[in-house]
């Protein structure tokens, strides 16, 4: 209900609980003062009445009241007016006429008590007004009545008897109320008129605000109020139009530049009010996630972060990351939140040849969820292709002028079109991303640089020193033993002095990748210090330590390294020593395999010599 019809009924309400109170004091009113003027109308009749009885005994013509009462009933609205005696009256003059002898009860009860008495009736529907009055004696005033009554003073001599029509009096007083409720009910009217005139546009503006108010939660800032009035209401009607376009204005502007940040088109019959604030919310947690991975250590921990974000936010659980890997590789980083994971919705032909991704090549990105086929690269599983066609959109990042990553999110043809509703906030993250994977992949490349040798492309020594904690719990950890190698090659210096540092360059470049070859997997090799080289096989014990190092020595003694001008051919010196049997410590370990290796170069060369306490006796001098 409108509150211009609220007011109305309200006023309506108060105007009938105004005209039924006016009714109900009216009638109450014209009622109290129809008693009280008939009853003055029947006392002063019959007064009148005792007045001519009095004188019509003083000059003798009593019996003539009969006729007296007759023509004062021919007064208008006076019915009746008789005279009954009381007993003391009839026990001194007789009886008197015959109707002066019926008394009705009320009379008998005056004449009783002496006390009149009042009463209103109803007689066939006509209101009548009945008082009968007592006539007392009195020796007061004049004529005395003792002198003709032989009563004492204040005794009842008779009741006068007065009937009144109130019919008369009554229709006048149903007149007068009709007449002042129709006064006041026009009177009502005209106010009801005049207070929805006044309230009318509060009510119109109020419901105008509304329904703008209404209009502006979808979105839509164009409504305006319509100015009824000049007084407070038309200004607060000025006042929402200006507020309303200000809104509109600052939205228009705000989306604007939001836009342009999101790279998102308005979409139409969108709630451009909600949609800026979508979009405000996804740059703030944008930001939130760019200082969240600035402070990840490494770019693998990133990678991991944003497929959770993919998968708790966008509800994406299909996706690759790749990284670039010089200019023709690319290098799985996580696929399907698995880090590490194997190449799966590509053909893996990009790992080798990075331009058959067409992202990689072209440096935009590639929607497949709108072209189906556009990257011929893309090769869902079988079950996709059959039952629930699978579609995808890969993002390039782009790192110092070049395409360093790429982003792959898989999804159903069913899903496409709220996936391609996601893009733009996607969008804003890898954008956040790129930098921060820019900072941290160079700053991995600067730290493997600086733990990496720069001519043989081993392990240096600062490597060993940060991985060895890192070594040594997990070797504690699963119980294993630790074999340390220390291999040098013999007789170096000769080569340097007789062929040039070129050529014992190449020597040991060919040394670091006979020993490469050598290894598994998970041994760590590292270069030492100048031509040696130290080799830690995990999970080993001393026959396997002993019969890798005779490999090795072996692989050496049989190649010939290739120099300008033929070839040449070197041996190698081998020292053994195991973590924890040598030593709980590494370091120390390290050392015994070093003395077992100054004990093969006394011993002659190109030999394995496994550690002994007493090698370390004999040569705790050097140490």
């Amino acid at each position: 209900m409108t509150l211009n019809r609220k007011m109305t009924l309200l006023l309506g309400l108060v105007a009938i609980g105004v005209l039924a109170m006016l009714l109900l004091i009216s009638l109450v009113a014209f009622r109290s003062f129809s008693i009280l003027s008939s009853t003055a109308h029947v006392q002063t009749a019959a007064e009148i009445v005792r007045v001519h009885l009095t004188e019509a005994m003083i000059t003798g013509v009593i019996d003539k009241r009969e006729q007296f009462l007759e023509r004062l009933t021919e007064i208008r609205d006076l019915r009746d007016a008789r005279v009954v005696r009381s007993p003391l009256v009839v026990d001194q003059f007789g009886v008197g006429l015959a109707r002066e002898m019926v008394a009705d009860e009320i009379e008998r009860r005056v004449l009783a008590d002496g006390q009149p008495r009042f009463e209103l009736t109803d007689e066939r529907g006509e209101p009548v007004f009945r008082g009968t009055i007592p006539y007392i004696a009195t020796a007061l005033g004049t004529p005395n009545c003792l002198q003709c009554h032989h009563v004492e003073e204040g005794a009842v001599l008779g009741a006068v008897t007065i009937e009144l029509s109130l019919a008369a009096l009554q229709r006048q007083a149903i007149a007068a109320v009709i007449v002042v409720l129709l006064a006041v009910t026009l009177i009502i009217l005209l106010a009801i008129l005049g207070a929805r005139r006044l309230i009318g546009p509060i009510g119109d503006t109020a419901g105008a605000i509304g329904a703008l108010v209404q209009r502006a939660l979808r979105g839509d800032f164009k409504g305006r109020v319509t100015q009824r009035t000049q007084d407070e209401i038309g200004q607060i009607a000025a006042h929402t139009n200006q507020l309303v376009a200000f809104l509109d204005q600052g939205l228009a502007r705000i989306s604007e530049r939001v836009t342009q940040l999101m790279g998102r088109l308005p979409q139409q019959d969108e709630n451009q009010l909600q949609a800026t604030i979508d979009m405000v919310d996804g740059l703030a947690d944008a930001a939130r996630f760019k200082a969240t991975i600035e402070e990840d250590e490494t770019k693998t921990e990133i990678y991991d972060r944003f497929g959770q974000l993919l998968m708790d936010d966008f509800g994406v659980h299909r996706f690759s990351f790749y990284e670039t890997q010089g200019p023709k590789r690319l290098i799985p980083m996580a696929v399907d939140g698995e880090i590490g994971g194997s190449c799966h919705w590509c053909d893996p032909q990009i790992l080798v040849r990075s331009d058959t991704c067409r992202a990689k090549r072209s440096g935009h990105p590639v929607d497949g969820l709108r072209q189906p086929g556009i990257c011929y690269a893309f090769r869902p599983d079988e079950a996709g292709r059959s039952s629930d066609p699978l579609r995808h959109y890969c993002f390039p990042i782009i790192q110092s002028g070049a395409v360093g990553s790429v982003i792959q999110l898989v999804t159903t043809a069913a899903d496409a079109d709220a996936l391609q509703d996601r893009i733009p906030y996607i969008q804003i993250y890898l954008r956040e991303m790129a930098p921060v994977l820019e900072a941290k992949r160079l700053t991995e490349t600067l730290r493997e640089s600086a733990l990496r040798d720069a001519m043989t492309g081993l392990n240096n020594r600062r490597f060993l020193e940060e991985y060895v904690d890192t070594l040594i719990a997990g070797a504690r950890r699963r119980n294993i033993r630790l074999a340390l190698l220390m291999v040098d090659l013999d007789y170096f210096k000769m080569v340097n002095d007789t062929y040039g540092h070129d050529i014992g360059d190449t020597v040991l470049k060919g040394l670091a990748g006979i020993l490469k070859q050598a290894l598994r997997a998970s041994d760590v090799l590292v270069r030492f210090g100048g031509e040696e080289f130290l080799i830690v096989l995990q999970e080993i014990d001393a026959d396997g330590a002993l019969a890798v190092a005779e490999k090795i020595r072996a692989l050496v003694a049989n190649h010939r390294f290739r120099i300008a001008g033929g070839t040449l051919q070197k041996t190698v010196s081998i020292g053994v020593a195991l973590f924890p049997d040598d030593s709980e410590t590494f370091w120390q370990t390290l050392k015994y395999a070093d003395v077992a290796l100054y004990r093969a170069k006394e011993d002659g060369r190109d030999r394995v010599v496994r550690f002994t306490p007493d090698m370390w006796e004999a040569g705790a001098d050097i140490y």
